[in-house]
């Protein structure tokens, strides 16, 4: 049966300040303790860096700096590179250094890698202020029609190195990471019942993720266009009949609340959240106006000191970069065997 133990867990994280450092520590203790390793690749400022060194000694974390020959424009995909590379273990869990895991959700996670090469769990704010509400909204209508993009991941070490990795110069790299992995005809599953806990942002950060967020869905156009369509709609909805406004928020609420129910997740996702997913689609459809110009002009957005103007590849731009497709062998098989085409599979338990 497979363990949390057979698990390496790569943490990528680049800090300005140490504030979150104590509890960072606290978890970092107990994954030590459950799992085979856990990797932090840390590209903090070098007084930063040195300080984690030096608080994290005596964990059992392995503490190291992105390798320079992943560095990229997104330093969280540079981290990961970095990562997954260091791994000793065929079973890897990537995470934010904002998500939080347990032992229960590491070993299904494992487990679920017997037969994937990429899983894909479900984050869930805890604890739940009024701004992860308004963000919950997001997750919820993307459960209702799909599958929502986490901050975490569990993939197959030698898929990710038989595939040559991702691109690090887009913005969305999670939908990067996934069109790439199914562009080399990897098996993915899509856990959207194995819930797990996301600290939310400050109200600052969430504030300065709103753009960022909108330009996400250039690499989405029928998604991009749906937003853009919303605020003309509204307007002459409102003009002809203020009524229609209003049943089209009650869909919403509905669509959403359909989400949060899907797998169980009304035991993690509060009532509010369905309430208040219109207030989503409404920011949402105001920010994708200016995404939308960003995009068309080649101006990009500002990401961690530099711009980026590519959210992420189209499905049939990675199908023809990538020449070869992935197996699944035995998790302690080594390098994959870039022979049978797989199937994406779904996994709502």
């Amino acid at each position: 049966m497979s363990t949390p133990a057979e698990l390496s867990v790569v943490v990528p994280l680049k800090w300005e300040d140490d504030g979150e450092a104590e509890d960072m520590t606290a978890y970092l203790r107990f994954l030590a303790g459950v799992v085979h390793e856990v990797i932090v690749v840390d590209g903090s400022p070098k007084a930063l860096f040195d300080g984690h060194a030096e608080l994290w000694r005596g964990t059992g974390v392995r503490h190291i700096p992105p390798d320079r020959a992943a560095v990229c424009a997104n330093g969280k995909v540079a981290g990961i590179r970095t990562g997954v590379t260091a791994a000793t273990r065929e079973k890897v869990v990537i995470a934010d250094d904002d998500v939080r895991y347990d032992e229960p959700s590491l070993g299904h996670v494992s487990r679920l890698l017997d037969g994937a090469h990429l899983v894909r769990p479900q984050n869930y704010f805890d604890p739940a202020p009024w701004h992860a509400v308004w963000d919950t909204g997001r997750t919820l209508l993307n459960r209702s029609v799909g599958q929502d993009y986490p901050g975490t991941f569990g993939l197959r070490r030698s898929a990710l190195l038989g595939i040559g990795g991702y691109d690090g110069n887009t913005l969305f790299e999670n939908l990067e990471l996934v069109r790439t992995v199914r562009a080399a005809g990897g098996t993915e599953v899509l856990a959207t019942g194995l819930y797990v806990r996301r600290l939310p942002p400050r109200a600052s950060r969430f504030w300065s993720q709103r753009p960022r967020q909108a330009y996400d869905d250039t690499a989405q156009p029928a998604r991009m266009a749906l937003f853009l369509s919303l605020l003309p709609l509204a307007g002459v909805a409102a003009l002809r009949s203020p009524g229609l406004v209003a049943a089209g928020a009650g869909a919403v609420v509905l669509l959403a609340e359909a989400g949060r129910r899907r797998a169980g997740g009304g035991d993690v996702f509060p009532v509010r959240a369905s309430l208040g997913a219109p207030l989503w689609v409404l920011e949402r459809a105001v920010c994708a106006w200016p995404s939308f110009a960003a995009w068309l002009t080649g101006r990009g957005v500002p990401y961690a000191g530099s711009r980026l103007t590519a959210a992420a590849h189209s499905p049939r731009l990675l199908r023809r970069s990538r020449a070869g497709t992935l197996s699944l062998r035995p998790a302690g098989g080594g390098e994959p065997d870039l022979l049978v085409r797989a199937v994406a599979e779904g996994a709502d338990g």
